[in-house]
């Protein structure tokens, strides 16, 4: 009976490749990850929704500089979900309502003007 193929085989087999197989391997997957144009957002990155990010994965997410993201957390406008020694961790779900309130209000800006 074949052994299933499960995430963590498929990690532990892609770990073994050689680099170039490897960045094969990531560049057919790019290119056929998103093909079905009608996914939604939730189809996408749903497995995200319990996850928590670093203070850089959170500046990345929301694409603002490290001295605005600091601001943003001095002024409480985010409250890291936990600390872990020196480590600020921020969930998703609120760092997803932060972002859509930022775009909110840009788009409130450009339309004053």
């Amino acid at each position: 009976m074949p052994q299933t193929m499960t995430a963590e085989n498929l990690y532990q087999n892609l770990k073994q490749m050689p680099m170039e197989e490897r960045q094969k391997f990531f560049g057919i997957l790019s290119a056929n990850a998103f093909q079905n144009e009608d996914m939604s957002h939730e189809q996408l990155f749903g497995q995200l929704a319990h996850d928590i990010f670093t203070a850089a994965e959170a500046m990345e997410y929301l694409e603002v500089s490290q001295s605005t993201f600091r601001r943003f957390v001095a002024n409480k406008k985010l409250i890291p979900a936990s600390t872990v020694g020196r480590s600020q961790m921020f969930a998703v779900p609120e760092l997803k309502a932060f972002k859509k309130a930022l775009k909110m209000a840009k788009g409130a800006g450009r339309v004053a003007h």
